[in-house]
């Protein structure tokens, strides 16, 4: 996630020369406070938002907080990090369900803000995770296209459609669907409401009438992370006229300053519930404050990958490839493909690094070097392969190499390279005595410190894809 990339570095920069320090004096405290500010300004934050923080950590560090603990310096570092949780709203703040079914969810959102999407993404999310039966219905009767767009959404993602037309008015549409939801016997109804490009009174009161017809549990404003401060004044808006529940902040991936995100809750006292961060409609997270808070300071944020690979790992193959490894077989291309798949399936090597402690620079780095695309190429290559020759690369000899790169595209330095990659690979699943990475995840759970929620308990899938696995020589040495 791209979000947040520059205030991370120019916070974590200003932070570690004072987070050293053994004693701190009003200078140094306001000289960082300063960096700070220019940060999160840099970042797009809210003036008000950032008055207030500046103010909140000056009082908790000059005071007695800091000057008593045995570390001043990290002391500092913590109270930057409680006051950022505070401003985005300490607590995840879960979605409240708990109505006469069906619930129903209203979207609302200025036009291009995600709400179509982000309704199909949220249907996914509460009938994967929440094991809801979700029914959506467009009231967007000025864009027929929109009316398409759910229904194609809806089918991908499994959630029940509820059809309507550009002749019909919304409150009627809104009537009809819950109707129809009862009757399905449907948890949760999903309400994708009209957008316009910009907030006028004819939208606002039609909304109205279709929040009175709904009569939400839940009311959430989708903004686009993009638009930085605007973003913040459109929730304003929107939370005057409309009794909001929460925010969905969406197309966080595309924005590096991540302003939005510390302005919103503090603006409208409304707390963002969820972030989109990407185009595929899996690609929806819980907002934990705690964990973006760590992710901003460059902490990593451990549990929220410990979920990804409880989530995304095959553990049926983790089992597999654990067993066979305790068996003593060799480490074959074919695993290697499986691994290469299950790091995909993570959001890729720049994903993995984004979210572990002090890896940020690294996950950078993995990025400008295209590490994904370097997968990409050995997967290609092994596709390329007949059965036998994955299940034993000695067997490649020159007319067989000749063959598989014409097949894949690729030069024989590249294969060869895999080759090599995949020997050492081996050679590191031989030294874990071939317990599969659950142990390796384990261990390196307890170096970070069970602090970010260490991976030690989370039972990682013995699936998870080998760091040691990366092109030797491909980062630049530190």
């Amino acid at each position: 996630m791209a979000m947040f990339e520059n205030l991370s570095e120019r916070l974590s920069d200003s932070l570690k020369k004072i987070s050293g320090k053994a004693s701190l004096s009003e200078a140094n405290i306001q000289d960082t406070l300063r960096e700070v500010r220019m940060a999160l300004l840099e970042a797009d934050v809210a003036l008000p938002v950032v008055k207030d923080f500046v103010e909140q950590v000056k009082q908790r560090a000059m005071g007695q907080e800091v000057n008593r603990s045995l570390n001043p310096g990290q002391q500092f570092l913590k109270i930057v990090q409680a006051e950022l949780e505070k401003v985005m709203g300490e607590e995840n703040e879960s979605l409240d369900l708990a109505a006469q079914p069906p619930a129903v969810i209203l979207m609302a959102g200025l036009q291009g803000a995600g709400k179509t999407t982000s309704a199909a993404k949220l249907s996914r999310y509460l009938s994967e995770r929440e094991k809801k039966k979700v029914m959506v219905v467009s009231a967007d009767i000025y864009r027929p296209a929109a009316i398409e767009q759910l229904k194609t959404l809806a089918a991908e993602v499994g959630a029940e459609f509820f059809p309507s037309d550009t002749s019909q008015k919304p409150v009627d549409i809104v009537n009809a669907a819950i109707a129809s939801a009862k009757t399905k016997f449907v948890d949760v109804l999903i309400v994708d409401t009209a957008g316009r490009l910009h907030i006028d009174g004819e939208m606002m009161a039609e909304i109205k009438e279709v929040h009175k017809a709904a009569n939400p549990v839940e009311t959430l404003f989708v903004i686009d992370a993009m638009i930085g401060q605007d973003a913040v004044n459109t929730a304003k808006a929107f939370n005057e006229a409309l009794p909001l529940t929460g925010v969905i902040l969406t197309k966080v991936d595309g924005d590096a300053r991540g302003g939005a995100a510390l302005s919103v809750r503090h603006i409208t006292g409304k707390p963002i519930k969820f972030l989109g961060v990407g185009e595929k409609t899996d690609a929806l997270e819980p907002f934990h404050p705690q964990r973006i808070a760590s992710r901003i300071l460059g902490m990593g944020d451990v549990m929220s990958l410990i979920e990804d690979v409880e989530r995304k790992v095959d553990q049926k193959k983790a089992e597999k490839f654990a067993k066979k490894m305790a068996k003593g077989k060799g480490f074959d291309l074919e695993d290697l493909r499986d691994q290469l798949q299950q790091m995909n399936n993570l959001g890729g090597m720049a994903g993995l690094m984004d979210k572990l402690p002090g890896m940020g620079n690294m996950a950078q780095m993995a990025q400008q070097q295209n590490v994904t695309g370097q997968f990409g190429q050995m997967e290609a290559i092994i596709g390329s392969m007949t059965v036998k020759e994955r299940r034993n690369p000695d067997i490649l000899n020159g007319s067989r190499k000749r063959r598989i790169t014409n097949g894949s595209g690729t030069t024989i330095q590249d294969l060869n390279r895999l080759l090599k990659q995949h020997k050492q690979m081996g050679k590191m699943m031989k030294k874990m005595k071939g317990k599969g990475m659950q142990n390796m995840m384990r261990g390196m759970g307890g170096a970070m410190g069970g602090g970010s929620g260490g991976i030690g308990g989370g039972g990682m899938g013995g699936g998870m894809p080998p760091m040691g696995g990366l092109p030797p020589g491909n980062f630049p040495r530190r």
